[in-house]
């Protein structure tokens, strides 16, 4: 994980959190926090693909499809999510709040809220407290740590990146351990720079970034109501993103968003390990991802990793439901580098090796579709007992 400052690290940003209460039991926890712009920013925005979407999503969405932001306001301890139409007055009162607190409009401020699904929000709570915060440019790491739930540490990223022979920053921070899936998943992802981006170019840079990232990863193939990724753009570098710096920008863009969902997974509720599926010879990139996607979300794959189990069959198998074209007899299977399944048939390979692979931190499982030359890659972790102690004691 990069050390340094996250969504400050860029210029033109300050952040800050304080302590509301949101969830009684929780009094002293930092849970409402603010980012905010110095000036107003170009905005682009992912949001969860669930039919069923909390009202700071919809609040959100609206905001950002007006014009600029000049801020975010998050809370943690609940999700705001399920709770009618006061639910979404709620987020809209969120949003006037941070907006007076920071000088500037309602339609300028995003909201985000994380937490437990149909539960009224504790509105006057989080209004009262938006007044203490004051932001800075080291209240990141406050930030970072109240929009937080099942999470056990923060996840923070940044990258600078030289184009045109100047420097221009890009830093983010994310939320999420459980209900965490492809399409989005319970996380909030807040990234910052201050590159300057025109409105259809930071929403397709986004677009690009959360494909390779956010979406590419697993813990436990849940989607939730309220995931959110946010990329603000200061334009503070005076450094234009088009022609040849388009590229090389949405490559580090790509990388603070990769860093922070790789870390979303490792910080997996229960979770004692991290793998990588790296598919090839796929027939499209389509049929790579899903592979890739199908084995990091099989709770046979997940358990047989946690238990250091070589069961090489439950990845196969997985790729083989996955809806992608495979040919059974050019298809390989390689854990760690050792070869236990290759072009159509099973391999010599010593079971105490592969039982030492799984019993690292961080496993590599290679896929050969054996129909293509398509590639995809997808993170997951394991699955524990402690996933479901987890979530069986959630709202108690």
């Amino acid at each position: 994980m990069s050390a340094g400052r996250g969504v400050t690290f860029a210029r033109g940003f300050t952040a800050g959190a304080t302590a509301a209460g949101v969830k009684h039991g929780d009094a002293g926890r930092l849970d409402v926090a603010l980012l905010v712009a110095e000036r107003p920013c170009v905005a682009a925005a992912a949001f969860t693909r669930n039919q069923v979407i909390a009202a700071p999503c919809v609040v959100t969405r609206r905001h950002v499809a007006r014009g600029p932001l000049r801020a975010v306001v998050v809370n943690s301890g609940n999700a705001n999510a399920c709770t009618g139409e006061q639910g979404e007055h709620d987020a809209l009162a969120m949003a006037a709040a941070a907006a007076q607190a920071v000088g500037a409009r309602t339609e300028e401020v995003a909201v985000a809220s994380t937490g437990v699904i149909g539960i009224p929000l504790p509105l006057d709570r989080i209004v009262r407290s938006l007044p203490r915060i004051r932001p800075t440019v080291e209240g990141w790491d406050p930030f970072s740590r109240a929009i937080m739930t099942t999470d056990t540490r923060p996840k923070v990223a940044e990258r600078e990146v030289w184009l045109r022979g100047a420097p221009v920053r890009i830093g983010g921070i994310a939320k999420g351990a459980g209900m965490i899936h492809p399409d989005m998943a319970t996380l909030l992802a807040f990234v910052t720079t201050d590159a300057r981006l025109d409105t259809a170019g930071a929403q397709r840079a986004l677009r690009s970034a959360v494909d390779a990232s956010f979406n590419a990863i697993s813990v436990d193939g849940d989607t939730s109501t309220n995931d959110t990724a946010l990329l603000l753009a200061s334009g503070a570098s005076g450094i234009a993103v088009d022609g040849d710096a388009w590229e090389p920008f949405v490559d580090a863009l790509t990388d603070v968003c990769g860093e922070l969902a790789r870390a979303i997974v490792a910080d997996g509720e229960g979770a004692t390990k991290v793998f990588e599926v790296r598919v090839q010879g796929a027939a499209t990139a389509a049929d790579a991802l899903a592979a890739a996607r199908t084995i990091t979300t099989s709770n046979l794959v997940k358990t047989a990793i946690h238990g250091a189990d070589p069961n090489w069959g439950r990845i196969l198998a997985a790729a083989g439901r996955s809806g992608a074209r495979l040919d059974q007899r050019r298809a390989s299977v390689r854990i760690g580098g050792v070869d236990v399944f290759s072009r159509g048939s099973p391999s010599t390979w010593d079971a105490n090796e592969v039982r030492a692979v799984f019993e690292r931190a961080t496993i590599e499982i290679d896929v050969d579709l054996g129909v293509g030359d398509a590639t995809a890659k997808a993170w997951g972790c394991d699955l524990s007992a402690e996933y479901v102690h987890i979530n069986a004691d959630y709202t108690t």
